[in-house]
């Protein structure tokens, strides 16, 4: 039984691969890239934030450490941190997947990191 799923606004953070490398990503989602899209090589992370915010896109990150203190700021924005370990195609299949599965309230105004092994929700939530 397929469930519908939101169509995420996402911004791959300047490390990751340019958005040709998340095919199944950019079939289902609204993908945009900080060097390709926004020409913001060299951006702070938080202008990086400041910029999800704005356009309200969830930040794709590997960048954690310096992202998750951000994460309840706003809920125009979330973020969520990928491994490393895991090849493109893999990130490209634990992030549809995982955002398949999440609604807007457990992204956006929360913190949420995928390892290359298994979904970990490290889920920080908004409070107001």
């Amino acid at each position: 039984m397929s469930r519908n799923y939101h169509r995420y606004k996402l911004l791959l953070d300047e490390g990751l691969p340019l958005p040709q490398y998340f095919p199944l990503l950019n079939n289902l989602f609204n993908v945009k890239h900080v060097l390709e899209d926004f020409k913001g090589a060299g951006m702070s992370d938080e202008e990086v934030y400041a910029l999800a915010v704005k356009e309200n896109r969830l930040i794709i990150t590997f960048n954690k450490k310096h992202f998750q203190p951000m994460a309840t700021k706003s809920k125009e924005t979330g973020i969520i941190a990928i491994s490393h370990s895991p090849l493109p195609p893999q990130q490209d299949t634990k992030l549809t997947a995982f955002l398949r599965r999440k609604t807007p309230g457990e992204l956006y105004g929360n913190f949420n990191s995928i390892t290359g092994e298994t979904d970990i929700k490290e889920n920080t939530s908004s409070e107001e």
